[in-house]
């Protein structure tokens, strides 16, 4: 019994030696500034502002991409949606889009069935 003991008191001892070589490192890294500072006003009236958290396409960005908290994140789409409803903001940006459409008109001609 007594040996037993001492076996699994050197195992156990062996795997917590192991465990410490998976750590990982330490790395240092740059904590990025805060896209929104404390001074800002988030309002549908800054259109510098939030024009910075919609996309090309006129959509809103996400909270990933923005590195917004919640509570931002929400503001901004209340301030985005309130300057859309009174036309400062497109709903969408399609200026793309009809270029594309122009230099790519397809022919339409009807096609006959060989039987």
């Amino acid at each position: 019994m007594d040996k037993s003991k001492r076996l699994f008191r050197k195992s156990k001892r062996l795997f917590r030696k192991s465990k410490g070589l998976f750590r990982k490192s330490k790395r240092s890294f740059r904590r990025r500034l805060p896209p929104i500072q404390s001074g800002d006003q988030i309002d549908y009236r800054n259109m510098g502002l939030i024009s910075r958290f919609i996309s090309e396409q006129g959509k809103i960005l996400s909270r990933r991409v923005n590195r917004l908290t919640l509570k931002q994140q929400r503001l901004i789409t209340l301030a985005i949606k309130q300057a859309r409803i009174l036309s400062s903001l497109p709903f969408l940006n399609n200026e793309n889009q009809f270029e594309r459409k122009e230099s790519t008109a397809r022919t339409t001609g009807r096609r006959t069935r060989k039987r």
